[in-house]
């Protein structure tokens, strides 16, 4: 659905409220599985450490590290989509804001 949304998006034209949703739950549903991942993670490093095992919380780090990553990656390519797609070709008050928020 993402990449579809994402195809659309590049034609430059405003989204109707429905298309913005559809792009906005696309990158919800990409981000979501990686936040939970990251907080797994994360946890997982501050019980081990408190356990003395600094090999375990080393390793645990790196993939959260990894997951931060691209975590990162897909907020960079929403903000490119944002910036360089959806606020040019906005014509209304209400998808500015609708854009604005997401920022």
């Amino acid at each position: 659905m993402l990449e579809v949304m994402k195809k659309a998006v590049k034609f430059n034209v405003e989204l109707t409220v429905e298309e913005q949703n559809l792009l906005s739950m696309g990158y919800k549903n990409l981000i979501g599985p990686c936040r939970a991942a990251w907080k797994v993670f994360n946890s997982m490093a501050q019980k081990e450490k408190a356990k003395g095992n600094e090999q375990h919380a080393k390793m645990i780090k790196e993939y959260r590290l990894k997951v931060e990553s691209e975590l990162s990656d897909i907020c960079s390519d929403v903000m490119t989509v944002i910036d360089e797609h959806l606020i040019p070709s906005s014509t209304t008050a209400k998808s500015l804001v609708f854009y604005n928020n997401k920022m």
